[in-house]
Parts: C-alpha cells; structure tokens; sequence
C-alpha cells in the first residue's frame, strides 16, 4: 500500500515546523519583518541551510544593490577594510551589507574587530559564514550578545525524509515509506544534494504518480557513504581490484584521499558496534533507533556484519585506526594503506 509522505498527521510537517519555524525562528521573523540584528553568524555542518539563509539575508538587507554590498573571505580578510565599508553611510538605500564567509576570527579570535562592534552603525549589517566556532571566544561571546548566531547542523534521517516528502508531495506524487528510507539511504543526508536528486527524480517520473525503487535507481547518483560501503564490502570479500577500483574513482572525483580513509574506519566501527547489538539481541528497529541510522543503511550493514566474526571485525578496526593514524603523520601513502588493509585476517 502506497502511503502519501506528509498527507494523513500532524507529524509528517514536523521537519518544516522544527527547522524553519522552531529552530529558525529568529532569523524568520527577521526576513518576514526587515527587521535586522547588527551581525549574523551563520555557523554548523549543513551548507545547504547556511547557503540558503545567506543568500535571503543579504537579498533581504540590500536586493541586488552593489554599491552598498562587500564580500570578505578567508582568514586573511583585511579588517581595516571591513571597518572603512561598515562606516560609510549607505549610499541611496537604508542599509549596507556586508557577507564574511570561513573568517576563523571565531575560534582565532580578532581583537581589532571585537572592539569594534559596539561601535557599528546600525545602517551596516554583518553576517558572518563560519564552519567552525568556538563559544568560549570573546568574539562569540559579544556577538550573542548583540546579534544573533545560527547553529545550522544536519537534521535526522526523519526530519530529512519528512522535509523530501513534504515536495513530493507538492509535486502531486506518492511514494513509500521504504522507497524514501531507500532514497535517503541512497543519496546522503545533504540537503543541498537530496534537493538537487530530487529535482531530478521529479523530473523523471513527471508522467507517473508513483514513485518506485526503479526510478530512483534509474535516475540518482549514489552518495560518497554509499560508495564507501562498497569498497568496504569489496577489501573484506579481498578483492583488490575491484577496491582500487572504486578508491580511484573517489579520488578522480577529488575526494582527499585522507576523508576516505577516515570514512573506511567509521563504517568498520558502524559494523563492530552493530555486531555486537545483534548479539545483545536488538533487532533492525532497535539498531536504527540506538545508533541513529537510516533503517535501510542498518539492514545493509546488519546483512554484511553477519559475514564476520566480533575478532576479525575488532581487527578491520584496529588497522583502519592505525593505518589512519599513519596516513595523518605520512608515513604511509593511501592507496598502500588501502592494500594493507585488505590484508587483515
């Protein structure tokens, strides 16, 4: 039975209610009233929000007004300059704008700046993009103060499926609950990508109601943790080509060699720690619900923890650490610390 995602309760709209109206309700309301803190800073793991709020803010302070509009990036911003735009008066409009993306003043810190910010006129506004801040800066702590900071970080699977299902449902199209588990599961858990997969999905069942597991094959890109499981799935059964194959692949598509390593060893630690919750005797629900994955990416991985034993899995995990580790301080290339691997037993 095919079930309409957000159609029959109150808690498939619940990832709109949570992320754009609960978690982001500062900055909504900001947007819906013009009515602007001093500085923003946009920080957190999901680009997709960040990207998103960035371009209404600074759409919503200054249009597509140049004159009153400066763009900063990096950690060797210039702060003079930065200061010199923010005190000059806007020029025919009420407001200048200016957007500092990845500055690290958050977590090195920038004295000059710090002190400046009292004395900001209030007809410049600043928002900031940051990856990564750290509240215990002076500059973290003043701005919370006088403006406003967004932690943007990744939504569970629910809040993701829910949010997917809310524009499926918009576009007039059904789909099951283990079609979008699969889908999810499938394309990753970014939402700048999950949007942009799902344009494309739409775009191929346009003549069909119904969205089915074909469609998604047919038309999606699989994601970098599913292409991971893979090459895990392939250094354990010892196929080597078939395992160089795909980390060749990863990297002609410029994925660091170093991320690829690090994300071998969580999925031999996802493994490990399944094992040992099947052994405990928790079934798919429970493991989905203790570890907080995607039940699709469980049964996946429950079906490929049943080929070990708890002794060769402990050892996948030990050489994967150290092999890391070795990567990090270059001791060891990564394709050669790849074939090591594989030679766990």
């Amino acid at each position: 039975m095919y079930i309409l995602i957000f159609f029959k309760t109150f808690y498939w709209w619940l990832f709109s209610i949570h992320v754009i109206i609960i978690l982001m309700k500062v900055l909504n309301n900001d947007l819906k009233t013009s009515t602007f803190k001093g500085i923003y800073v946009l920080s957190g793991d999901d680009e997709f929000l960040k990207n998103s709020y960035k371009k209404r803010l600074k759409t919503a302070i200054v249009g597509d007004d140049q004159m009153n509009y400066a763009y900063f990036e990096g950690k060797g911003i210039d702060v003079d300059a930065i200061i010199d735009f923010a005190n000059t008066l806007p020029f025919f409009s009420e407001y200048r704008c200016i957007l500092i993306e990845e500055s690290q003043w958050f977590k090195s810190g920038n004295d000059k700046f710090l002190n400046y910010i009292s004395d900001k006129p209030d007809s410049t506004k600043i928002i900031f993009v940051e990856k990564e801040i750290d509240k215990r800066s002076k500059l973290y702590k003043k701005v919370k103060d006088i403006g406003y900071i967004a932690e943007l970080n990744h939504p569970t699977d629910d809040e993701l499926k829910n949010w997917a299902g809310n524009i499926i449902n918009k576009a007039g199209k059904k789909i099951t609950v283990s079609n979008m588990d699969f889908f999810i599961a499938r394309v990753g858990n970014d939402m700048e990508r999950i949007k942009s997969e799902l344009d494309k999905l739409l775009s191929y069942t346009l003549d069909k109601d119904i969205i089915e597991e074909e469609d998604i094959i047919a038309i999606t890109s699989i994601s970098l943790t599913n292409r991971i499981f893979e090459l895990v799935k392939m250094i354990t059964n010892n196929k080597i080509k078939e395992a160089l194959d795909i980390y060749e692949d990863l990297v002609a598509l410029k994925e660091p060699s170093l991320k690829i390593m690090i994300l071998i060893t969580r999925q031999f630690n996802q493994l490990l720690q399944i094992k040992e919750l099947m052994s405990a005797g928790f079934n798919e629900k429970d493991i989905a619900s203790n570890l907080k994955l995607n039940p699709y990416v469980v049964k996946n991985l429950m079906r490929q923890a049943r080929g070990f034993d708890m002794a060769l899995l402990l050892s996948y995990v030990k050489n994967a650490i150290e092999l890391e580790e070795a990567i990090k301080k270059g001791n060891i290339n990564e394709k050669l610390a790849l074939e090591l691997l594989m030679l766990t037993r």
